[in-house]
């Protein structure tokens, strides 16, 4: 069974473990003749990559892409890229401890219940290590995006660490690359890192929210009733590690408006139809308006935690557990690239398979 791999004409399969060797993924679908290289991939990666401010793990990867297959003179070859990532900074002795026990709240129970067995180091496929390899599937769907729908850019940023949300009247896009948290309101950090230092002094963790917003998306992307725009981004979201709710647009939030409040209005633009408000977070009926595409996702707090959980292990006996090691304080912070990423994938993904049915046709109102 290929359970390791996502979507349908642009399709990614990821491989490797925490601890392993290397990890990485395998790209196919790729169209042809595209200028691809490291460096369109390395500036994602880094973005993503452990140790950058005490709020994130302080394991040190360099995280450095090859490109292994599929590219020729530095273009794509219409065959499967592969891309390897070396892991250089293991410390695997970090798990002898908790090798018999398993985490509350991490895959380490369901793992041994389904397989028999599992790699204790860093919690091996479940380990928020393996979304390195999406960051890099995500950067080469970027670099095809770019020639096929030129207008389309994707922003991901923090809304909420544990209870503390942003402030939407001081959203400001330029703030977000100015601060570790990816913060929009320049308010938000200062209050998010006292709240994080108090979590990590008293070996705790916390939460947190994300959202993606992809603008410039053509219409027409997705079909009903199997093939919706929204069902493969909130597949896509919610097989992150640690991802525990997704929603579109309003989401939840729509269960407490009104038929009339809900709904985007519609007037006629110079270009054709605009909507006067989003709602629906770009996607009707599984297929996108020409507005931006909106997705949150909810992250919840570290598993691994030096707070003393009550447990089992292997054989039955119920001990208590404290994981040490190099572990984030809110996971949610490194999960804004990866995010983005998975955005990226399912949008290319969706763009080719429209070309594939309409040609890129569109019907015409007024």
């Amino acid at each position: 069974m290929s359970l390791n791999s996502f979507g349908h004409v642009f399709r990614v399969t990821t491989w490797g473990e925490s601890h392993g060797p290397a990890l990485g993924c395998v790209v196919d679908g790729c169209p042809p003749g595209l200028p691809l290289a490291e460096t369109d991939i390395q500036p994602w990666m880094d973005r993503r990559r452990p140790g950058q401010s005490r709020f994130t793990t302080q394991r040190r990867e360099e995280d450095r892409v090859e490109i292994l297959s599929g590219v020729f003179e530095g273009r794509t070859t219409g065959t499967p890229i592969q891309i390897l990532i070396r892991n250089t900074d293991q410390r695997s002795k970090d798990y002898a401890a908790i090798a018999e026990s398993f985490r509350p709240g991490h895959a380490d129970l369901t793992y041994h219940l389904k397989y028999g067995l599992r790699d204790p180091r860093g919690g091996g496929r479940s380990s928020a290590r393996e979304t390195a390899a999406r960051v890099a599937a995500g950067a080469v769907a970027r670099v095809a995006l770019a020639a096929l729908a030129p207008g389309l850019s994707i922003t991901g940023f923090l809304v909420q660490v544990g209870p503390h949300r942003i402030d939407r009247a001081r959203f400001d896009a330029t703030e977000i690359g100015r601060n570790p948290f990816w913060s929009p309101d320049a308010a938000a950090p200062p209050l998010w890192a006292d709240y994080l230092d108090g979590l990590r002094k008293a070996g705790d963790s916390a939460g947190a929210v994300i959202e993606v917003v992809a603008s410039g998306v053509p219409p027409g992307l997705g079909a009903p009733v199997y093939g919706k725009l929204d069902a493969d981004l909130a597949a896509a979201m919610m097989s992150i590690n640690a991802v525990k709710g997704v929603e579109i647009g309003a989401g939840f939030a729509a269960a407490a408006l009104t038929g009339s409040a809900n709904a985007d209005e519609i007037r006629m633009g110079a270009d054709g139809p605009v909507f006067l408000s989003n709602h629906a977070g770009g996607i009707l009926g599984g297929i996108s308006t020409g507005q931006d595409v909106v997705v949150r996702f909810a992250v919840k707090p570290t598993s691994s935690i030096l707070t003393p959980r009550r447990t089992v292990t292997a054989a039955g006996a119920e001990t208590e557990i404290v994981t040490k090691g190099r572990h984030d304080p809110c996971v949610g912070i490194r999960a804004v690239p990866v995010g983005e990423a998975m955005m990226a994938c399912v949008l290319l993904d969706h763009l080719l398979l429209d070309r594939a049915q309409t040609g890129g046709a569109r019907g015409r109102i007024g």
